[in-house]
């Protein structure tokens, strides 16, 4: 239930600001607005105020404003088949631009009140580990690295790599600067961090016990929160990796920890549990991470909210050049079930991940709208800009062909969606 109504929430409010970006820019020009809907199919709720008819519909999976003259040729200067094409393409382009706007706002905000981060985000980028058979272990990046430079991108803490990393997705041939020890070394190689999904290189964690869970197999033998691992199985420790590895390779059989609590160190021996769904043995501890509220003033949570939605901005358009080119797999494309997911998951960790997850999708839905298909904006700001180009209108059996083209490639693009959703659902991986 909680999903449910976080999806509707999250929805709700992304389809009427981009609708209201549509209906606001048609007032400023004078046209007509005919109705205002926030959802498809069977109306359930209708209101008239004015010459515009509000409606919230049963389906809610987007929304529309129907404009006067929009779908024929009105002799009337409220008609909007009437205006010039730079006010109709600005009608259209609005929409995705309050999708733009919003996320900005949210960002700023987000920026301005403080966010939850984790330490390590802001420290200098020192490698923890490194996962098997990632880009970073393929361009030989290994445990105590620090990480310099990625692709001509200077880095000095783990957000500037995450930075420099997405900005990185489709690049193929790759050159990271690391220090190891007193060397400064360059790696390069072919990697495809689009198929890998992540590049590989995880954060030095000191391996002391952040979190112990209540009747853990940890919990029974008495280890509690501080405690530093020294050693499993009289193996020394460094990382919090390093005490996960070896507690997993015992496969499930009995570990010998040596802990170290204030002055003391203390042996424990610990019979692991697996762990239901993936077999692993687990103790039932986490590491401790220490979290910081970041706070900026209003000024500069302005800019940052601007960067980080014009970052994604650029990401979510490097992502579908990749879909287009092949180069990103249609497994990552996610519909209505997936964002339910996201919106029920941030939902749960509070507002501010909420917001942060609206914005995020925000933005996602600005730049679908402006892809230059049928029935979407970019759609409708192509066909003005080429009838500005020509010098006179298209034909409206162009016109009608374009529309059927353009909901045959929505209802496709729909299904395939919806599909991975399911399979995803079920087995965990896309289509």
């Amino acid at each position: 239930m909680e999903t449910l109504l976080a999806f509707l929430v999250l929805i709700g409010v992304l389809v009427w600001f981009h609708e209201f970006g549509h209906f606001l820019f048609a007032k400023i020009f004078g046209v007509r607005v005919e109705v205002f809907s926030i959802g498809f199919g069977p109306v359930l709720v209708r209101k008239r105020w004015g010459e515009t008819e509000y409606r919230l519909s049963a389906v809610p999976l987007g929304g529309f404003v129907k404009l006067y003259g929009e779908e024929e040729k009105v002799e009337d200067p409220r008609a909007f088949s009437s205006k010039k094409n730079w006010q109709k393409i600005l009608i259209a382009f609005a929409g995705p631009l309050f999708n733009f706007l919003l996320a900005i706002l949210v960002f700023s905000f987000i920026y301005a009140v403080g966010r939850p981060t984790p330490s390590y985000v802001l420290e200098k980028p020192v490698v923890g580990q490194i996962a098997e058979k990632s880009p970073a272990q393929k361009l030989g990046l290994q445990a105590g690295d620090i990480i310099v430079e990625i692709n001509g991108n200077k880095v000095s803490t783990w957000k500037d790599v995450e930075n420099a990393v997405l900005n990185s997705i489709l690049k193929k041939d790759w050159n990271v600067v690391v220090l190891r020890g007193d060397q400064k070394l360059l790696l390069s190689g072919k990697v495809e961090l689009s198929k890998a999904g992540s590049f590989g290189a995880e954060p030095y964690i000191k391996p002391v016990i952040g979190n112990v869970l209540p009747k853990s197999p940890a919990d029974q033998v008495g280890i509690k929160e501080g405690d530093e691992i020294l050693e499993v199985n009289g193996k020394s420790i460094s990382s919090w990796y390093d005490a996960v590895k070896n507690i997993r390779d015992t496969k499930g059989d009995v570990v010998k920890l040596k802990l170290r609590r204030g002055t003391q160190v203390l042996e424990k021996v610990v019979v692991p549990i697996k762990d239901k769904k993936t077999g692993i043995p687990i103790l039932g501890i986490s590491p401790r991470i220490q979290i910081v509220s970041v706070k900026e003033p209003v000024d500069k949570a302005f800019l940052e909210g601007f960067e980080k939605t014009k970052n994604l901005t650029l990401l979510s358009l490097k992502a579908i050049w990749g879909l287009a080119t092949g180069g990103i797999s249609v497994k990552t494309l996610g519909g209505p079930i997936a964002i339910a997911q996201l919106a029920g998951e941030s939902a749960q960790q509070g507002i501010i991940a909420f917001l942060g997850m609206m914005a995020f999708i925000s933005v996602q839905l600005a730049v679908f709208n402006l892809i230059p298909l049928p029935v979407l904006d970019g759609g409708l700001i192509l066909l003005f800009l080429i009838e500005s180009l020509r010098g006179k209108p298209l034909s409206q059996k162009f016109k009608e062909n374009w529309q059927r083209v353009g909901f045959a490639i929505i209802i496709a693009l729909s299904a395939l969606v919806i599909l991975n959703d399911i399979v995803r659902l079920i087995t965990g991986n896309g289509i």
